[in-house]
């Protein structure tokens, strides 16, 4: 009889590889030499084995893009790192995106994680695990990123590889929506051997006594969103993808592919501040008190206009909510007063060009006078580091890792609470006011993130943790 196919549950991202020499440029000594020698010493334990990564999608949001730029790094370094995403259907992602949400101390959909929710999950991902377990060999490391990977731990851990689970999102206070989420997790993490969080603060107690890195996230200096271009070749590339009028530029017209779609005619900047909020269209970014806090709290006192952006709604495969958010937020656009719809606009950005995308996110960010993620939660916020390291001034919320970032006052400017559009408003017509404060802000912002925040660290982290784990091993 015919043989009936399965479809492939695990897809595999291609990478390529690129040397580290290039990082060497924006190091100073003592980062050149961690860098070179914790790869090394991981790639002499590896010896033969591979590090897989494993998350739910391979473009749109903060993990897939951290993954794309960091792992050729790693291969550059000679360390054999792979990259494979497992598919899930709508009802799977629902469900992990619950869990996503109540991570982060929030209800999410207000959805139950009960019995029918747990059989679907470990249904997704039971054909996940046993196509990994064709893949990867009994001695490789793998790292599951997030919720949705959490689930294939045991199948990997019965293969014979050694397990780490990072967690990229997370809450400095727990509540009762944590827990419900880390009731449903835990379970699954029994035989991970090692976890990575961005803060100390996201380690849930149950975790207490196992082995926890603190690894936080970085950008790649030299990708096409954080290569740093002038303000002028910025503002030609806004212009050509319709979204600041230029009359000396013409708007690329693209026949075949995603326009970008924008709330009225092209920005008329005037000499006028432009500010700017670039997120995915998810509640917790608060794109709604962005825009009602700049209408009441800084339209009446300072003249500037306000592009508040995110991705196409159908190009994050793991975010359902997407639509809908934007669906909310162009209702609420359109009551906004005549004078003030003038002033703000959102702008959906092609994702069909994954490159295209991350140009004009730079040239947009290059371009911004000021720069905004007012999240109401937030994980890191690696939209916060983009912003600095282009020198910009950024006004943010202080919860998550953005409070790691930005020193208050020096690197950048922090609202105490992300709900208050009166302190919003205060506080970004303070820097609007003080264009040369603002650039002080910004140029200290940039050096912080050069310090902190970019890849080389964090190749070294990764490196240290491997090396970490395959030296406590018992030798055979």
């Amino acid at each position: 009889g015919l043989s009936t196919v399965n479809p492939r549950n695990i897809e595999t991202v291609p990478l390529s590889e690129k040397s580290i020499d290039e990082f060497l440029t924006v190091l100073e000594d003592g980062g050149r030499t961690r860098l070179e020698g914790s790869l090394s010493s991981a790639a002499q334990l590896l010896d033969g084995r591979v590090l897989w990564n494993i998350n739910s999608t391979a473009q749109g949001g903060g993990v897939a893009e951290m993954l794309d730029s960091l792992l050729p790094y790693m291969r550059g370094g000679q360390i054999d790192t792979r990259w494979n995403v497992v598919k899930g259907d709508g009802e799977f992602f629902a469900i992990t995106k619950r869990i996503h949400n109540m991570l982060h101390g929030d209800c999410g959909d207000g959805g139950e994680l009960g019995a029918a929710e747990r059989a679907t999950y470990e249904a997704v991902l039971e054909h996940s695990g046993a196509e990994l377990c064709e893949l990867a060999q009994p001695a490789d490391v793998v790292i599951l990123h997030d919720p949705q990977t959490a689930g294939l731990t045991a199948a990997l851990k019965a293969h014979g590889a050694s397990v780490v689970w990072r967690s990229h999102i997370g809450i400095d206070r727990p509540n009762e929506y944590t827990e419900l989420a880390w009731q449903f997790l835990l379970p699954y993490l029994e035989g991970v051997d090692a976890f990575i969080f961005s803060r100390n603060a996201y380690v849930p107690e149950a975790l207490a006594g196992r082995k926890i890195f603190i690894i936080q996230p970085s950008i790649d200096p030299h990708s096409h969103k954080n290569r740093l271009t002038s303000v002028e070749v910025a503002a030609a590339k806004v212009a050509e993808a319709g979204l600041i009028a230029d009359a000396s530029v013409d708007v690329r017209i693209n026949p075949n592919g995603e326009e970008t779609l924008l709330t009225g005619p092209p920005v008329e900047l005037d000499g006028q501040p432009l500010v700017v909020q670039i997120s995915r269209w998810d509640r917790l970014k608060d794109h709604l008190g962005v825009m009602q806090g700049f209408a009441e709290y800084v339209l009446p006192r300072h003249k500037a206009q306000l592009i508040l952006a995110g991705p196409a709604a159908s190009g994050v495969a793991d975010d359902p909510e997407a639509a809908e958010n934007l669906e909310q937020l162009f209702s609420a656009w359109r009551e906004l007063p005549a004078d003030a719809r003038a002033q703000i606009h959102i702008a959906c950005l092609p994702m069909d060009d994954i490159n295209e995308n991350a140009a004009i996110v730079n040239a947009l960010q290059t371009r911004a006078d000021i720069i905004i993620q007012k999240s109401l939660a937030e994980g890191f916020g690696l939209t916060v580091s983009e912003a600095m390291w282009k020198g910009k001034p950024v006004l943010a919320s202080g919860v998550g890792g953005i409070a790691d970032q930005i020193e208050d006052g020096l690197s950048g400017v922090l609202l105490s609470d992300p709900i208050d559009k009166a302190e919003f408003g205060e506080k970004l017509v303070a820097l609007l006011e003080d264009p040369a404060g603002s650039q002080a802000i910004g140029a200290q912002a940039r050096i912080r993130v050069r310090d902190n925040f970019l890849h080389d660290r964090q190749i070294a982290e990764h490196a240290e943790l491997v090396a970490a784990l395959l030296a406590a091993e018992p030798s055979g």
